[in-house]
């Protein structure tokens, strides 16, 4: 959907929730579902990458590598499938570091790896990125915990824990799972940077391979 129609679903939504509050509720109603529709639409339920939300992380600049960003997306999608990993999916889109500023355009290119063999692992996302920078590419992926509204709306409920509350609530087969899934990952996303050093006759031993979190994977 263009991000014409978007602003103009929002500006509307704004301007019946305004004539709502001076002659009916009803108007406020619909005016809050359209801001809502046009914000979902713009960056969708995954469209949204928040620091708060990032539970581990790697991240490296490959010198003199600029245009190379599509390469390392690429490889990195081929060798997860590689691996034969069970129930990952993949799915590049344009993500924004909150709601304004992704709708203004301030948004990059990552491909979205979730694991859905399991309900409860569904919230945790590996979000792959590279981009030039200068003469040189970066490369980085976040490990994020995001629950859907209705997960969020679950663990709001007392005495049910069909869905962790948090990154760290979850049981040692789930534990095993995301570390499974992350490496798996971490892994595809190394070796497409070895095979892009090695192209340009680069030293891979100067690669850190240990993640920044929770999980530490290397």
């Amino acid at each position: 959907m263009s991000k014409s129609v978007i602003w103009a679903l929002i500006g509307l939504g704004f301007l019946f929730f305004l004539i709502g509050m001076a002659f009916s509720k009803f108007l406020i109603f619909i005016g809050l579902i359209m801001l809502a529709g046009g914000l979902f639409l713009g960056l969708g339920p995954d469209g949204i990458l928040r620091k708060d939300q990032v539970v581990d992380s790697w991240g490296m600049l490959i010198e003199k590598a600029q245009g190379k960003a599509e390469n390392v997306f690429q490889n990195t999608d081929s060798h997860i499938k590689e691996s034969k990993a069970p129930s990952i999916e993949m799915e590049r889109k344009s993500i924004g570091p909150g709601i304004v500023r992704g709708l203004m355009g301030a948004t990059r290119d990552f491909l979205v790896v979730t694991y859905i063999q399991s309900m409860r692992m569904k919230p945790y996302k590996i979000f792959l990125n590279a981009r030039d920078y200068g003469d040189n590419l970066d490369v980085s992926w976040y490990l994020t915990f995001k629950p859907s509204l209705l997960q969020a709306a679950m663990c709001l409920i007392p005495f049910v824990n069909v869905f962790p509350r948090t990154s760290m609530e979850i049981d040692l087969f789930d534990q095993q799972d995301l570390r499974a899934y992350s490496t798996v990952v971490h892994h595809s996303v190394l070796k497409s940077v070895e095979k892009l050093m090695l192209e340009l006759n680069q030293d891979t031993s100067k690669i850190d391979r240990k993640s920044r979190g929770f999980l530490g994977i290397s």
